[in-house]
């Protein structure tokens, strides 16, 4: 059971600090007036986002990889795939680092960035089977579970150290692709307009 659930728990990490890292910063940046002096700088939209985006996936995976070798003073871990784990790591901890950039631009006080971890990410990462497999659930729940996007990431995760998941590995990279590119659309949309940067 150990060595099923620690890449939940690394990829819950990994989720968790990209977005809390990316959220924060770029927040604390608009809310002192320095997100002002970047809009009017001769950098273009999509370096200032590469910027916050790669800062965050920076810290996910890092803090992923000291739960990673935490877990190993508990458990064997097994290595089935190492590019799965490295693409999905990846993939995931670009597409929260992104929903924290958007989040960010929106909030309008520091309290307004902790409501999505606390009220959206944390309870959609634990009905995400981090800790459970989602075989177990009766039919119906698993067609719910598979509303959950952190479902697909886990799974995808979890096959690159077991080589076992309860979701397709191309179903998985199809959902985190398409994820990505909504965000990262909607986050140049929104640094390209001025939307909740401008006063």
């Amino acid at each position: 059971y150990m060595s099923f659930i620690v890449p939940g728990l690394i990829m819950m990490s990994v989720i968790t600090n990209s977005y809390t890292n990316v959220a924060s910063s770029f927040f604390s940046a608009k809310w002192q007036r320095n997100v002002e002096e970047m809009l009017v700088a001769p950098v273009p939209n999509w370096v200032i986002v590469a910027g916050y985006v790669g800062g965050g996936m920076a810290r996910g995976i890092l803090v992923g990889a000291i739960v990673t070798v935490i877990a190993l003073f508990f458990t064997d871990i097994q290595i089935h795939n190492i590019w799965v784990i490295l693409l999905t790591v990846s993939l995931t901890s670009a597409v929260f680092a992104l929903g924290g950039l958007i989040n960010a631009v929106f909030a309008g006080s520091f309290d307004d960035i902790s409501i999505i971890p606390t009220f959206v990410l944390t309870p959609l990462t634990y009905l995400g089977g981090v800790f459970y497999s989602i075989s177990l659930l009766p039919d119906f729940w698993q067609g719910v579970s598979q509303l959950n996007p952190i479902v697909y990431m886990v799974n995808a995760f979890r096959f690159g150290f077991l080589g076992i998941s309860d979701i397709s590995l191309t179903v998985a990279f199809t959902v985190l692709g398409v994820f990505i590119i909504g965000l990262w659309a909607t986050a140049m949309y929104l640094i390209r307009k001025g939307i909740g940067l401008r006063s």
